[in-house]
């Protein structure tokens, strides 16, 4: 007959410690040090310890879930950037033993969407995904008293949230420095929506590497749309038929840049000789190569979307476990990685 298995309470008598010590160590907390977790962790597995979820939500009054609330115009359940953000978060609350949870709603009715997870104690903390300039949610989760960490920054002019982003401006900045190094000055902004704020900011960046340069932008080389394959494709179109188009473009996606080579290839013109492209890359999961190669394809800033998920998730799961902690902010910086679509600055005769 097989010997039933402890709960925490049993384990933690036997190993002589806390219930809340005994479960930070085997949830990975880093206050517990390793040889407390490698000796819990032994515990667990000679035991045959096997936590019930539904005991510590009566005992904790958690759910152990954390949500996910997504706009329908915003239409990110399809987009690869949201789904490797999605994929990231679920590793970190899978090791931790959450559940995640996605509600669909319109935009008008996304507070009330917040007020039922409270009221029916759906869950424990959201991510906030997509935020804009004094951004309205921020203010609804505080009257809420719900736990969340926002995935970009709202500037509401109050330090007392935790969020995680990319220095969006500098990395566009590099950029466009990085291309004008190269000789080029006519250079296509094929932007993301500007009203998020991790937009607006690549738009900054941008214009201020050209003002110090002494440059001007031209407005007419500029567009902010959702970030398609289709749009890139499209809007290099247009620009390659204006009588003076631009010798380089710098995408905000690399799903745009996708849709930028397309037509270039089309034109008769090959990326990194008559064209520059250079993109924001989120390494996204299916762009992966199959293989190793030495040199990039893709001129880019990069910094993984994935990673961010799962750093994100962490910090949720903190607020949570923690509430009486400081709020954490964390900016990384993204990382230029130089491949074969660009090149100095020459004439735009067809190959």
């Amino acid at each position: 007959m097989a010997r039933p298995s402890v709960n925490l309470k049993q384990l933690a008598e036997q190993l002589g410690l806390s219930q809340t010590t005994v479960s930070r160590a085997l949830n990975g907390f880093p206050e517990v040090s390793e040889r407390t977790r490698a000796r819990v962790q032994e515990a667990a597995r000679r035991c045959d310890y096997r936590p019930s979820a539904s005991a510590a939500s009566l005992a904790t009054g958690r759910t152990f879930a954390v949500g996910n609330v997504v706009t329908q115009s915003d239409g990110i359940v399809i987009d690869p950037h949201f789904s490797d953000f999605i994929a990231g978060a679920g590793e970190t609350c899978a090791r931790f033993g959450y559940d995640m949870l996605i509600r669909m709603a319109e935009r008008e009715a996304e507070a009330g969407v917040y007020r039922d997870f409270v009221s029916r104690r759906r869950v424990d903390g959201v991510v906030v995904h997509g935020p804009t300039a004094a951004d309205p949610r921020i203010a609804w989760l505080r009257s809420l008293a719900l736990p969340f960490v926002v995935h970009g920054r709202a500037d509401d002019g109050k330090a007392d949230h935790s969020w995680l982003d990319v220095n969006n401006e500098r990395a566009f900045h590099r950029a466009t420095d990085f291309l004008l190094d190269l000789g080029h000055r006519r250079i296509a902004l094929l932007n993301g929506p500007e009203h998020l704020n991790f937009a607006a900011d690549r738009r900054r960046g941008h214009l201020r590497a050209m003002s110090c340069a002494g440059l001007e932008a031209d407005p007419r080389l500029m567009s902010a749309e959702p970030m398609l394959e289709s749009y890139g494709h499209r809007r290099t179109r247009e620009l390659l038929a204006r009588a003076e188009p631009p010798s380089a473009v710098l995408c905000a996606s690399t799903l745009i840049a996708l849709g930028v080579v397309r037509a270039l290839y089309e034109s008769g013109l090959q990326p990194g000789r008559q064209v520059s492209v250079l993109a924001y890359d989120d390494d996204l999961s299916f762009l992966h190569p199959s293989t190793r190669v030495e040199v990039p394809y893709l001129t880019a800033m990069r910094s993984s979307i994935r990673a961010a998920g799962r750093r994100v998730a962490e910090m949720l799961i903190e607020r949570i476990e923690r509430p009486e902690g400081s709020p954490r902010a964390e900016l990384w910086e993204a990382e230029l990685v130089v491949g074969t679509t660009t090149g100095p600055v020459c004439g735009m005769a067809r190959s």
